[in-house]
């Protein structure tokens, strides 16, 4: 990706945003382009914002992507639609597909595979305005999401009326989420409450990191339950409290016990050195609009677990951790 950086001068005196800076240099990009193309912005090699203030003597460093598309394309794409209304889509999301589009990532993603399935027309892509109103045209009737290489269940709005009501319930923590994975290790306890800050990592900028005794960073909090170990493995039921980047594979690296199959948190497992990364969202309790009682959603065991079970029972004798 196209990379950009500058050195403020010793002698600069004004207070401004950094975009605006950026846009009156010379050598510098106008300020749609650094709203609607840059995939990260570092003042002094911390992450920043575009409305953050620069002084003298500070580094900008810029990474983006040029050959930004006008639209979001209606795309062909199957999905395992679990339920569906006139207000919502639940999907079971295969692993490997990006929720919506974003840098790097602008066809192939679940809101193009929606866009075709609800038979509406291409959207298109913002490139002025607020950074709220860019991402949301980029994001019709997601209201969370799951990392790409997590699997499982998704509820998606057809109307705004639906995005609002849903988007509430996950702001107010009055759903019920819970995942299974598989990680190396046992975790210290057959059960626990994992609370802690989560920021990012300082030495490598596409990882979190798990820390305590500082208010830095944001509030995040994991309950776990083991269902059943395999020799050094262990077979994990989460349920989150709080729903941050990467909580749960930080906070099983936080414990010691990384998710097999998770190239950015855990290294290549000698028995399972093809492994994909074994996280899978299950289970979501959520009010559908005008209902005074959750509905439960519930997937199917991927295939790649039941595999991974099957070789681990075959090596291992189970051994049951349920309290």
């Amino acid at each position: 990706m196209p990379y950009f950086s500058v050195k403020v001068p010793l002698e600069y005196t004004k207070n401004e945003r950094l975009d605006k800076y950026v846009a009156s240099i010379p050598q510098g990009m106008n300020r749609s382009k650094l709203k609607s193309g840059v995939t990260e912005i570092l003042i002094n090699g911390k992450k920043s914002k575009l409305s953050q203030k620069v002084k003298a003597g500070d580094v900008i460093d810029i990474e983006w992507e040029d050959n930004i598309p006008d639209d979001i394309e209606p795309q062909d794409i199957p999905l395992d639609i679990l339920y569906e209304d006139e207000n919502v889509t639940v999907v079971n999301k295969k692993q490997g597909m990006v929720t919506h589009p974003a840098c790097g990532n602008w066809s192939g993603t679940l809101v193009n595979a929606l866009l075709f399935h609800w038979g509406k027309h291409s959207i298109q892509m913002l490139k002025e305005g607020s950074d709220e109103q860019i991402l949301m045209r980029r994001r019709p009737g997601i209201v969370h999401r799951l990392d790409k290489e997590t699997s499982g269940i998704i509820i998606t709005a057809k109307n705004r009326d639906t995005e609002e009501w849903l988007i509430n319930q996950f702001k107010t923590k009055s759903i019920k989420k819970e995942y299974i994975l598989i990680v190396k290790g046992r975790p210290p306890a057959a059960a626990g409450d994992i609370r802690t800050q989560i920021i990012r990592d300082p030495k490598n900028r596409k990882r979190f990191k798990a820390v305590t005794d500082t208010d830095e960073g944001k509030y995040a909090r994991t309950i776990y339950h083991c269902i059943a170990s395999y020799g050094n493995y262990t077979l994990v039921r989460v349920r989150l409290k709080t729903g941050r980047t990467h909580q749960i594979r930080v906070h099983m690296k936080y414990l010691g016990c990384p998710i097999v199959g998770d190239g950015i948190y855990n290294k290549p497992d000698p028995q399972f050195p093809d492994a994909t990364l074994m996280l899978h969202s299950k289970l979501l309790e959520i009010k559908l609009p005008g209902q005074k009682t959750p509905t439960r959603f519930v997937t199917k065991t991927p295939e790649r677990f039941l595999k991974m079970e099957k070789q681990l029972k075959h090596k291992f004798n189970k051994k049951s951790l349920i309290p």
